[in-house]
């Protein structure tokens, strides 16, 4: 059990940090395609992501990320939830670049909406 927590927080953390790449990419894409995010594809063949994010929902360190962006590139949100039991958090952020816990669930240190310190 202490193993498998361990884990789950190695991921968690890994998720969280992930989330923080992904807001400092929209950040650089947004200044360089004239005030719109991008998603996935966009951010990967402008090199701002490497390849484990070219596909339109990819997996990495034990958690799906979504990355979904508003009908004409003015806001996006991201979510990362975890598979399995490689985490016991979602963790979600948009265009204000806080990563915050995004649904409670039991166990989770954060209620939902809080951002994770």
């Amino acid at each position: 059990p202490s193993l498998l927590r361990s884990r789950q927080a190695a991921n968690e953390s890994a998720a969280v940090a992930n989330i923080r790449t992904i807001n400092t990419a929209q950040v650089t894409y947004l200044s360089s395609a004239g005030g719109v995010y991008g998603d996935f594809t966009n951010l990967y063949s402008l090199g701002l992501m490497d390849g484990r994010w070219s596909a339109t929902t990819p997996t990495v360190s034990g958690f799906s990320f979504t990355l979904t962006v508003a009908t004409g590139g003015g806001s996006y949100t991201i979510l990362a939830s975890p598979n399995g039991t490689s985490g016991r958090c979602s963790f979600a952020s948009s265009e204000a670049g806080v990563a915050t816990y995004s649904t409670a669930i039991t166990g989770c240190p954060g209620t939902a909406g809080s951002p994770v310190q």
